[in-house]
């Protein structure tokens, strides 16, 4: 898992909620911190703003398996699933960085959006060229079981 984007966090007593455990909303604000890093790495993610361009999500899916309490330290990886000329696919997972417990998936969906006029735009070459780059790499990992799921009610 060595070539996966990686990022620690932990849990703040204030992203408590009354059951004494992380709340809901703080998973999202973990996995957006991890996004940040993971875009960073792929050279769009805030000095990205100084080339006009940035990337929204459009869409993500959550899971959550496990709970996580105060203090509890929590690794992330990220793996880059796919991408087109202005969209990038990734999924995040979160395990408690003790016991190694899955805790949480987040599967995201991303468009790069030029700023001055707020509508999608092509990727630049080089940011292209570094997620053709980490996309190789990624797909040497199986993605995991929660890649592509759809919400539902299952009926037979």
């Amino acid at each position: 898992m060595t070539s996966l984007s990686q990022f620690r966090v932990t849990v703040k007593p204030e992203w408590l909620d009354y059951n004494g455990h992380m709340n809901v909303a703080y998973y999202v604000v973990a996995f957006d911190m991890a996004t940040d890093e993971f875009y960073k790495e792929l050279c769009i993610g805030e000095a990205y703003l100084g080339r006009g361009f940035s990337v929204y999500t459009l869409g993500m899916n959550i899971d959550y398996m496990h709970e996580l309490f105060e203090g509890d330290e929590a690794m992330i990886t990220t793996q880059l699933l796919d991408y087109d000329h202005k969209r990038v696919h990734y999924i995040h997972q979160m395990h408690h960085a003790e016991t190694g417990a899955l805790v949480s998936v987040n599967e995201c969906l991303g468009m790069n959006v030029d700023l001055s006029s707020k509508r999608s735009a092509v990727f630049p070459d080089d940011v292209q060229t570094g997620l053709a780059k980490m996309l190789a790499r990624h797909r040497a990992i199986d993605p995991p079981a929660q890649a592509g799921r759809k919400l539902g009610i299952r009926r037979k």
